[in-house]
């Protein structure tokens, strides 16, 4: 597998291996618990429209670097400007997605510690996921005064809608384990941690050895039993979040006492 960062990457490792046909995908900001600023962003788009060029990437596994998070999001420390207009929002997360970039080769997500947040947008355009047995799912927005709408669409339509709600309203006062996760259908796969890569590797390999067209055009019919319904409720998601996020000096204050919340979150 030839490894690597590309020239002018930013926050993304990408490897790939030509005689299997899978490329890793690696979340390369460990010290950011592989937060996602706005470089990361667009340097995500433009790997995935990348990959539809790509003929000897067939299928792709997607996971961020170390032990302790998969992905938690976007960076705090990124300022989105937005219009004054309260009809538009500008989301930096919103093209992150293999599907949101007319990829359509099978995407399989190794999630190795925290997933939460913006993870879902990520986690809402793979085919599955592989899931080590020490992580973690959660969706902090509500507990800093924020509106959960792309992330909460987006697991509505791979949890069942009152985990989904659960998830979505809890905040970061509860945490979705790796097994609960499973047992709802959002995992498709446990691993201990050090088989995490391996598991999801064999998944992607399988797949991407099987004739592309096909594996592709079976992928596209899968997502469309779905699209029409999601691009409608992602169609609401900017004038909810425009009405109900708090003013981002309040979301700040929030944040900066998260600390002072009291206990550890619940685990279930």
């Amino acid at each position: 597998m030839t490894a690597g960062r590309a020239p002018g990457r930013h926050g993304l490792r990408v490897e790939r291996d030509k005689a299997t046909g899978v490329a890793v995908l690696t979340l390369d900001r460990e010290r950011k618990h592989n937060a996602i600023d706005l470089e990361t962003s667009a340097e995500l788009a433009a790997v995935w429209r990348e990959f539809r060029f790509e003929d000897d990437v067939r299928a792709i596994v997607l996971t961020g670097a170390g032990a302790a998070a998969f992905c938690t999001g976007i960076d705090r420390d990124v300022s989105v400007r937005q219009p004054s207009s309260p009809y538009s929002v500008d989301d930096p997360l919103v093209a992150i997605g293999p599907k949101a970039n007319d990829l359509w080769k099978p995407v399989v997500a190794a999630v190795n510690g925290m997933a939460c947040g913006g993870a879902f947008y990520l986690l809402g355009e793979s085919e599955f996921i592989v899931s080590a047995t020490t992580a973690t799912y959660f969706d902090p927005h509500t507990s800093y005064g924020m509106v959960s709408a792309y992330e909460a669409v987006y697991m509505a339509q791979r949890m069942p809608f009152g985990e989904a709600a659960r998830m979505s309203l809890m905040g970061t006062a509860e945490r979705l384990s790796a097994r609960r996760a499973y047992e709802i259908g959002l995992v498709s796969e446990l691993a201990e941690p050090a088989g995490l890569l391996p598991a999801a590797l064999r998944a992607a390999e399988t797949m991407a050895g099987f004739p592309t067209e096909a594996v592709q055009g079976t992928v596209r019919a899968l997502w469309s039993a779905k699209q029409a319904a999601l691009q409608q409720a992602l169609s609401q998601a900017p004038a909810l979040i425009a009405l109900g996020n708090l003013a981002p000096e309040r979301q700040a204050e929030l944040f900066a006492g998260r600390r002072d919340r009291g206990p550890e979150p619940r685990v279930r």
